[in-house]
């Protein structure tokens, strides 16, 4: 008997349970930075070790491996939950796309305004830091407040999180990437053209894939381009078409495409093993009177802070509201305003892809750890917003009822 599967079900399903443990590895983080073993904490992950030699060289940290290499699975993940969302999910239809499109439109571009009004003179490249929203606590988020949010607004809120995630993919290419090799760029572009050849002409080797596609996280590394977006391209290639031999079918009865399988046999690693390591090793700032004192009076932090915890559900909304009025679009079916701005909260919840932007977006330590912590103190103000919101429509509700 073949297994069935709904990738979108279990999408939701995983997403909140991971949002949990993403939650437990960033408060472990912390709590060790700050603990009489953080020395050794931060030892192991600035150890650093060489690999090759002549034109393959690699020197990295153990930091890096995790975040340039581990995410860079994460971002294939990504890449392949983009790419079912625009040919067969929610984002395939023009008008479905239309509202979760604007709507993360103006969640981006609200952030980033609000931010550099007030950093902007202090370090202006720090923008692209409060435009991401973490699907994960995100979209977990909803799933555990369960019934108090409609259908609808779950699937707004995903196509909304998987568009960000295409902002903020843009945002690392062509913002955070510096002193760009181009030879090492050509050789990138011609690895991906010959990714596509073997594609077309039907090769199914895995290996061969994986060797290619090492082979262009190399180049992307040694060009400037952040190496990660090499998950991203690999993600988007990957074809939507059935995967023969399938043991599993998803909900229709069908035979699972080559992405319902990679997502099904890739996304729990990278929702249960590489994010909750991510966040773990990303999140250990010390926390003392003086980084309080210091978040409290730095520009940058208030800046990223104002930009998740209110720039984020105002941009949404003005975005929603004026393709209402303009008649391009429909509200999420059954929604009502209060619930839209309690989901544009939710996308408030930056995280993850927030604190990986912020590493490359400023260079002192100091400045990361300012972000770090705006980052997740606006999370979790977003998230309580959200939780706050959603109760008070499950209270109407209910007296209506």
């Amino acid at each position: 008997m073949r297994k069935r599967l709904s990738p979108l079900n279990d999408f939701l399903h995983r997403e909140s349970a991971g949002g949990i443990l993403l939650l437990i590895a960033a408060t472990f983080g912390l709590a060790v930075a700050n603990s009489p073993i953080s020395d050794t904490y931060f030892k192991i992950l600035e150890q650093g070790f060489e690999v090759g030699g002549g034109l393959f060289y690699l020197k990295l940290t153990v930091l890096k491996v995790i975040n340039y290499i581990l995410m860079t699975v994460f971002f294939f993940v990504v890449g392949l939950e983009i790419k079912r969302e625009m040919t067969s999910g929610h984002l395939s239809r023009l008008r479905d796309a239309v509202m979760p499109l604007l709507g993360a439109l103006g969640g981006m571009a609200f952030p980033a305004a609000i931010y550099l009004s007030i950093a902007g003179d202090t370090d202006s490249r720090g923008w692209g830091v409060p435009v991401a929203t973490d699907i994960a606590l995100a979209v977990g988020l909803l799933a555990i407040i369960g019934s108090s949010v409609v259908p609808s607004l779950r699937t707004f809120l995903l196509g909304l999180a998987v568009i960000d995630d295409i902002g903020a993919i843009l945002i690392i290419a062509f913002i955070y990437s510096s002193g760009v090799g181009l030879l090492w760029v050509f050789a990138a572009i011609a690895v991906v053209l010959i990714i596509v050849a073997i594609k077309r002409v039907g090769a199914r080797s895995w290996a061969i894939y994986i060797f290619f596609g090492a082979a262009l996280w190399y180049f992307l590394y040694r060009s400037g381009v952040h190496p990660t977006l090499s998950g991203v391209i690999l993600g988007l290639l990957t074809p939507n078409i059935a995967k023969p031999d399938s043991e599993m079918v998803n909900a229709e009865g069908n035979s699972l495409t080559i992405i319902e399988w990679l997502e099904a046999k890739l996304h729990p690693w990278s929702t249960f093993i590489i994010v909750p390591t991510f966040a773990f090793a990303n999140t250990g700032v010390h926390i003392s009177s003086e980084s309080i004192s210091g978040a409290l009076h730095s520009p940058i932090a208030w800046g990223i802070f104002c930009g998740l915890v209110v720039g984020k559900p105002l941009g949404i909304i003005i975005a929603v509201f004026a393709a209402k009025r303009a008649n391009i679009g429909d509200y999420p079916n059954g929604s009502s305003r209060t619930g839209l701005l309690a989901t544009g909260s939710a996308a408030g919840i930056g995280f993850t892809v927030a604190i990986f932007i912020a590493d490359l977006a400023f260079k002192s330590k100091a400045d990361q750890d300012l972000a770090v912590i705006a980052v997740i103190l606006a999370s979790v103000v977003s998230g309580m917003l959200s939780l706050i919101l959603f109760t008070v429509i499950s209270r109407k509700n209910s007296k209506s009822v």
